[in-house]
């Protein structure tokens, strides 16, 4: 065995699926999740099919055992794994039933690790985090995109860029594009811009550094989405575009929506897609019609609507609303479904007494 491990799933070959690799930068909670959903929701509406995946810093097998309060809910899938909101967040929003391939944690890699060492599968080499681990978080990307037949791949690395849980999850990304070709992996980077009221303007430092981080890695992203409050500032873009060596037309604002069904039309509306297509030298099969989604014309028309449905919620971990997240979704159909916007109102179990 030579000093290169990469292990490729039966029937897989190099270069014959594209991936996209969106990392989160200056802090985590800017919804990597949400974005990655919507953006493979309009790649399915160009035709392409697409299968996410989940890579999880931390130790445990699955997010079973985890507290509410640390990752939002557990989400179970059809074959009962026990895994992360944001695949809840991919099943809506792709219509696509997950399994255990959407989704990994650190703790699922150094398992395989060492039960291959125990086997004696490296022939006597010292087990490292490089190749050793890298190559079994490349195989697990690779026997998704057997199983699926994606068109593309999109991987979401959780946490933010510079947690030291995510160093192997970044490397083996970068060595997936040595492999793969440059032309099959698009690297996407969320970062953040903030706004103190103290100073009444966006500053572009902390993405700055952010992103400064992800380059000293060896990856230069090819497409910033900065996450705001309101919409990016052109002097923003232009200091993130000149500091990283981004293309300003690929420096794109991802500002707050009352909704998370209408960020798909915000990535339309700004061509967002059409610059990953052009990253991965893919074209659109199919062109989707114009105008919103049903369901986010429906959800507006509801949103606007003069009657709202007034919903209490009892529960636990209601000082985290990620806790519900799918139950916050099924009312928020719900009530787009019936013409009225919705009001929830938590109820915290633990302030209840008898009376």
């Amino acid at each position: 065995m030579g000093e290169f491990y990469s292990p490729l799933p039966e029937g897989y070959r190099l270069g014959q699926t594209k991936y996209v690799v969106v990392l989160g930068t200056v802090m985590s909670g800017l919804g990597k999740g949400i974005f990655i959903g919507s953006l493979a929701r309009v790649l399915q509406d160009h035709g392409i099919s697409v299968a996410p995946i989940k890579l999880e810093g931390y130790l445990n097998l699955d997010s079973g055992t985890l507290s509410p309060y640390r990752h939002g809910e557990v989400f179970v899938l059809d074959d009962g794994t026990e895994c992360d909101m944001d695949l809840g967040n991919y099943e809506r929003m792709l219509n696509i039933d997950m399994s255990r391939l959407n989704f990994a944690t650190f703790g699922q890699i150094f398992s395989s690790v060492l039960t291959r060492e125990r086997r004696g599968d490296y022939l006597g080499r010292d087990v490292q985090m490089v190749p050793h681990c890298t190559g079994e978080i490349k195989l697990r990307l690779r026997e998704l995109a057997v199983q699926s037949k994606a068109d593309v791949v999109f991987v979401e690395i959780g946490g933010t860029v510079g947690d030291l849980e995510n160093g192997p999850y970044i490397e083996a990304c970068r060595q997936l594009t040595l492999e793969e070709g440059s032309g099959n992996v698009c690297f996407v980077a969320l970062t953040y811009i903030p706004s103190p009221k103290s100073l009444g303007e966006q500053k572009s430092k902390p993405a700055q550094l952010g992103l400064r981080q992800l380059m000293s890695c060896g990856i230069l992203p090819h497409i910033i989405a900065c996450r705001s409050r309101e919409a990016a500032t052109q002097t923003v873009r232009e200091k993130i575009a000149m500091f990283v060596g981004v293309p300003l037309d690929r420096v794109f604002s991802m500002y707050d929506v009352s909704s998370v069904c209408l960020i798909p039309d915000m990535i339309r509306e700004d061509g967002l897609d059409r610059v990953v297509l052009d990253v991965l030298g893919m074209k659109p099969r199919t062109e989707p019609g114009a105008g919103k989604d049903a369901y986010a014309s429906m959800y507006m028309s509801a949103h606007r609507s003069a009657k709202t449905a007034r919903i209490g919620i009892t529960g636990k971990y209601t000082a985290l609303r990620d806790a519900y997240a799918s139950i916050i979704h099924a009312v928020e159909h719900a009530a787009a479904a019936c013409g009225v916007d919705s009001d929830i109102h938590w109820i915290d179990t633990d302030g209840l007494d008898d009376e």
